[in-house]
């Protein structure tokens, strides 16, 4: 019964932070010709009503690709096509063809948000809870704490609800195919995932995980008995969701190769915007693009990329555990996120699912689109419940954290220190808890410069180039900090007892 109310408490205000956001700005209002990403959601429902299947990622006389063409997989697509049935039936003008961009009105508005909050409270609300309070340890203030971090976090509501991006559904689906292989159901985990992939391509930044962790799993089984069976079962449901996925694009070989094109722009080239990764932070030292071709850049970001997903994937495939495999979903998705070719800001959403504390690197996006005051709100509310998460470090051990390859490291490099008999972990974690702070008052001040003070006039992208430069820092921090967790695990006693 307590749970029962602890989980009410937790839908109403997760409802309650994304409504009052919809009475914001959203990006590209009343800003012609192209009117952002709001206008892309809109036109994508207009397009999918009006035009037929084959012509929906083909330009044509009535499709420009030019203005906001369909560049997401099909399950998009067909969700745009049902909110456009629904809003044709409301009013006739959102969704007619040609007549209707740049349209703007409040009605409009509040339909085009209570389409977001029907797929959150539909599908990735559900997720969440069943995850914090059935999967998570913990007191139960602590699982509401961790449901509320999660529902609370200002970078996934602020974009789905400011950008209507739908990433809810996306991460929601793939967090349904966590918990399906967290409950033994690889087969709903595999259906739920490849819905996510069909839904938006940069769930490939999960995909490895999932396949390493699934034949992992089948290898243990045994290949030539159980373990086959489960894996030919695994690969039909892909196969089947896959094909009924592209069924209207397989009828003509250059239907699904147009779908393919648009999924994966390359001509946008190595990053766009002031993306917290690799290769937006080393261009202000070295100019990337300039200096080397389009195929070495390509060379150079796959390359990378599959030298820091190796590690981690090749540890999953050979001890697949769901601790494992969750530790392989964060390592596989920074890895993607610092390193890959075209990356968006808005990626790292797919590492926040799982780390979900690195909301600043979007600050310039959400700063263009006049979403300050929601910015400040739910980043309070998000940082309380951190705080109080975070207090559970003073209760835990060293093992725990995983300090102690840190003591090794000061240990052999910095013998004539002694430091080891200096840093003990409890002062470890205090520099830890410090590194927080300090990030929190970095964060703030470059927030409060980025709106109230004016950049030298040489340097007029100085502010956003700082965010993005200090959120790769910590990201690199990151991925190093949890690929050492996964790839150093110490082997568990048998009389420990295991957990998720």
């Amino acid at each position: 019964m307590e749970n029962w109310s602890l989980i009410s408490l937790c839908v109403l205000l997760g409802l309650t932070a994304r409504w009052a956001v919809s009475f914001h700005s959203y990006s590209g209002a009343g800003k012609p010709p192209m009117f952002g990403d709001y206008e892309a959601q809109r036109h994508w429902q207009e397009v999918t009503y009006n035009l037929p299947v084959h012509e929906w990622y083909f330009n044509t006389t009535n499709n420009d690709l030019n203005y906001w063409g369909l560049d997401y997989p099909p399950l998009t697509a067909y969700h745009s096509l049902v909110c456009a049935y629904i809003a044709k039936l409301l009013n006739p003008e959102w969704v007619e063809l040609y007549a209707s961009r740049g349209y703007e009105s409040h009605s409009h508005k509040l339909f085009m948000r209570a389409t977001v909050l029907f797929t959150d409270i539909l599908i990735y609300i559900p997720a969440v809870l069943l995850y914090c309070f059935y999967f998570c340890d913990g007191s139960s203030k602590q699982k509401v704490a961790t449901a509320f971090c999660i529902l609370l976090y200002p970078g996934l509501i602020l974009i789905d609800y400011g950008h209507f991006q739908y990433n809810s559904v996306s991460l929601g689906l793939a967090l349904w195919g966590i918990l399906g292989l967290g409950l033994g159901w690889d087969l709903f985990g595999s259906l739920a995932f490849t819905l996510a992939l069909n839904y938006k391509q940069m769930e490939l930044y999960h995909s490895l995980p999932f396949f390493c962790y699934l034949l992992g799993k089948c290898i243990k089984q045994g290949l030539t008995g159980r373990g086959f069976f489960h894996l030919v079962k695994i690969s039909m449901t892909v196969l089947v969701t896959f094909a009924l996925c592209w069924m209207p694009f397989l009828s003509d070989p250059k239907q699904p190769l147009q779908v393919l094109h648009r999924l994966f722009p390359v001509g946008r080239g190595l990053f766009e915007d002031k993306v917290a990764n690799t290769w937006c932070s080393l261009n202000v030292l070295i100019k990337i693009k300039t200096l080397l071709s389009r195929e070495t850049q390509l060379f150079l970001s796959f390359a990378l990329t599959l030298l820091f997903v190796l590690p981690s994937s090749l540890k999953l495939l050979s001890k697949p555990t769901l601790w494992q495999f969750k530790l392989a979903l964060v390592n596989t998705s920074l890895a993607f996120f610092l390193f890959s070719f075209q990356v968006h800001e808005k990626s790292i959403l797919l590492v926040a699912l799982l780390v979900f504390f690195v909301f600043r690197s979007m600050l310039p996006l959400l700063l263009k689109d006049g979403l300050l005051l929601p910015y400040v709100v739910t980043s309070l509310a998000f940082l309380f419940l951190s705080l109080y998460l975070l207090s559970a470090l003073e209760r835990s051990t060293e093992e725990e954290l995983r300090l102690g390859l840190y003591r090794k490291l000061t240990q052999r490099w910095l013998p004539k220190l002694n430091l080891s008999r200096i840093i003990k972990w409890k002062v470890m974690l205090s520099l830890c808890i410090l590194q927080f702070w300090f990030s929190l008052a970095a964060m703030a001040a470059l927030s409060f410069t980025s709106v109230w003070l004016k950049p030298p006039a040489k340097l007029p992208d100085l502010f956003p180039v700082l965010v993005s430069v200090l959120s790769f820092l910590h990201f690199l921090g990151f991925i190093i900090y949890f690929n050492q967790v996964q790839l150093m695990e110490p082997q568990r006693k048998k009389s420990q007892k295991k957990t998720n």
